[in-house]
């Protein structure tokens, strides 16, 4: 796979500090119309994060970035995410390796998908949660403002057991409760991986539908060996490093997909 992912920079966002939840973090705003709240992937708004944001923001979304961890603008090299990595694995904000367990950041990342809503056009917000924050996305659905949900290699709990791989990142109680909205609300999720990505198990997104049915949607990309897309067997991030817009990939496809999944969720007339 030749070329190089899209990548931005915070020109034109607004920062802001937020608290919810009990946490305070930083939060980065930009755009109008329906909103939608990025989490970033580990090790933090990178370039290509803020790439995807700003995507988003031309697809004519209201983007609220909030940042947990890591410098903003800061590339994601290979010792400063394992730092990131390392500092986020013991955090109780956090839980990286906890099995059926709440994790606090997702009560912040609810607060900020509430306000969000109050402040921007359509029926309620999207969330996209990547990586280590795929599963955030997921438990932050249990906020009744959120109608759309989008888990793209959700990696925590960390995969290191079998039981950790079925975990879907979310305790049992909310997993009953996203369940419970996805009948009551109209609820959505998307879930997204490479075949052949070991960090975002495929046991995980079994173990989701198996609980959500068909208001869970998964999307799996060719990552096998000989693929058409040019992807190596550690694909691993589908919504940023991944994406070729010249000449477009399957990667890029489905950020176009998210797109509209977003579009036409948050926006979806009640019955």
């Amino acid at each position: 796979m030749t070329g190089s992912a899209p990548v931005a920079s915070l020109e034109g966002w607004t920062k802001s500090s937020f608290t919810g939840g009990g946490l305070t973090h930083d939060v980065y705003e930009k755009g109008t119309g329906p909103g939608v709240v990025l989490i970033p992937e580990i090790p933090g708004l990178t370039p290509e994060v803020l790439g995807l944001a700003q995507h988003l923001v031309l697809s004519g979304f209201t983007v609220a970035v909030p940042s947990p961890f890591g410098t903003p603008e800061r590339e994601g090299t290979m010792g400063y995410t394992l730092r990131i990595v390392t500092r986020v694995c013991v955090s109780a904000e956090f839980r990286a390796f906890a099995l059926n367990a709440h994790r606090p950041i997702t009560d912040f990342l609810r607060a900020v998908a509430a306000d969000l809503a109050a402040r921007t056009p359509g029926r309620g917000v999207g969330v996209i949660g990547m990586c280590f924050t795929g599963g955030f996305a997921l438990a932050t659905a249990i906020e009744e403002s959120v109608l759309a949900s989008v888990l793209s290699q959700p990696a925590v709990p960390f995969p290191t057991s079998r039981a950790r791989r079925l975990d879907p990142g979310a305790s049992g109680d909310e997993m009953d409760a996203i369940a419970a909205r996805t009948g009551k609300d109209g609820l959505c999720l998307l879930g997204l991986r490479f075949s052949e990505d070991a960090s975002a198990p495929r046991s995980r997104f079994a173990a989701i539908k198996e609980k959500l049915g068909d208001a869970f949607e998964v999307i799996e990309l060719d990552s096998s060996t000989g693929n058409t897309g040019g992807y190596s067997k550690g694909a691993h991030s589908v919504l940023t490093n991944e994406v070729r817009e010249s000449p477009p990939n399957s990667a890029f496809e489905t950020r176009e997909h998210v797109v509209e999944f977003l579009r036409k969720n948050i926006n979806r007339k009640t019955d």
